[in-house]
């Protein structure tokens, strides 16, 4: 079930007036040099890259140029960059490319329990025709121990897909030591750095990255675009046929324009990247205390640490989530849910039970990421917000009224429940 909210004239007012931007793990705004590099080619530069006239030409030349630029900021080369419609094609292209490419040296498969649901509904549809998939357990802050890894390889085992940061809860996984493992028993490693992509130095031959999947549109570039990187002698199916572009592995024009603004995205974010982690490491942090202090019976989910800069991931309980939603959007906040309500669906998130959280805890979470837009006084209002919110919504909440008559009896009887 999906819940709509009806805004009262006066919240409607209000969102006109404010509107901040608080889910960029979500999606980002295309930024303007972004959108100003793309232009030419949707008017007046519109050829076939794979035309071999003047005009298709100069379409083919911004495609090289843009897959030399994204290889350099990997420490790839650019025969290794291809590209796709997204991150979730990406991973797809991966998973399902190399499993079949190598089904004859094996048809086992590992990954985690809090990957994306591009990686996992691809592995459960994989095991539906005749493969086998291990999901690793995560501990309470969501990293892999590299010991359950090293137990679940098998000599049949071709490849290990664990992701380099969640895209919940922030946390960012060992991915060197992973990859060194797999690699010593024979196994292929790829990353969905989705997530990761553009925010964090990502060196494919230093951590030891066999396959890579990013997208353009969480670095303020264009939605509809993304990469897969394949390291070079790899064996991988085609997942889409129909055309010699992108060197006879995915058939289909290229979006050359969308191209053309994930490198430029990626050229502005790689340039502001160190002084952008420093500003929002700080601003996260700044918002997890406020919040950690001012609203009672509230926990950090992910590592405290080791996490993207510009992810708040919290779980309140005695409130549900999408209440708490609907009070932010009131109030021109735009967040979400570590629930999956939102999305249709009445369950939690696969990620917050898959660190321990129960039912009832996970249904509370919210998930605030933060951008290069993102002000002190942006996260100030958030949290002014979610303190009164919160309050507001546990007055009302049954589960909070048994607690406190629970908690006052036993410290009438001498006894304190924390």
């Amino acid at each position: 079930m999906v819940l709509r909210y009806h805004l009262s004239n006066k919240e409607e007012e209000n969102l006109k007036m404010k509107t901040i931007y608080l889910d960029n793990a979500a999606t980002t705004p295309v930024r303007t040099e972004v959108l100003e590099a793309m232009l030419p080619f949707l008017a007046e530069q519109y050829g076939n890259p794979s035309s071999i006239y003047p005009l298709g030409q100069a379409a083919s030349d911004a495609l090289a140029q843009a897959r030399s630029a994204i290889a350099s900021e990997l420490n790839a080369v650019e025969t290794e960059i291809y590209f796709t419609s997204g991150g979730s094609e990406a991973n797809n292209w991966a998973i399902k490319g190399l499993a079949q490419a190598h089904a004859k040296r094996g048809r086992h498969i590992i990954t985690s329990a809090i990957e994306h649901h591009a990686v996992l509904h691809t592995c459960k549809a994989l095991e539906s025709n005749g493969f086998e998939v291990t999901y690793l357990p995560v501990d309470k802050d969501g990293l892999v121990d590299p010991s359950d890894l090293e137990a679940a390889l098998r000599p049949d085992t071709t490849l290990v897909s664990i992701m380099l940061a969640n895209n919940e809860i922030g946390t960012i996984q060992p991915i060197a030591e992973l990859a060194r493992i797999a690699h010593e028993r024979g196994a292929l490693f790829h990353t969905d750095a989705v997530q990761a992509f553009g925010h964090e130095i990502i060196d494919v031959d230093a951590l030891g990255i066999d396959l890579l999947s990013a997208s353009a549109h969480k670095i303020n570039g264009p939605k509809g675009v993304g990469l897969l990187y394949v390291r070079r002698g790899i064996r991988l199916s085609n997942l889409i046929e129909g055309g010699q572009q992108e060197s006879g592995r995915r058939g289909g024009t290229e979006n050359v324009a969308g191209i053309v603004g994930f490198a430029r995205a990626v050229e502005l974010t790689c340039g502001e990247r160190q002084q952008e982690h420093e500003r929002q490491g700080r601003l996260r942090d700044y918002v997890i205390a406020r919040i950690l202090a001012e609203i009672p019976y509230s926990r950090l989910n992910g590592h405290a640490t080791q996490r993207l800069a510009n992810n708040v991931n919290i779980s309140f309980e005695f409130i549900e989530g999408e209440a708490m939603l609907l009070q932010m959007a009131a109030r021109g906040l735009c967040v979400s849910s570590g629930s999956a309500c939102t999305s249709g669906s009445l369950d939690p998130s696969h990620v917050l039970l898959a660190i321990g959280l129960p039912h009832e805890i996970a249904h509370g979470s919210m998930r605030m990421t933060l951008g290069r837009n993102t002000t002190q006084g942006d996260v100030d209002y958030a949290v002014d917000s979610l303190v009164g919110i919160i309050d507001n919504l546990r007055m009302m909440s049954p589960l909070w009224e048994d607690f406190q008559f629970v908690t006052k009896k036993e410290i009438f009887n001498g006894y304190e429940l924390f």
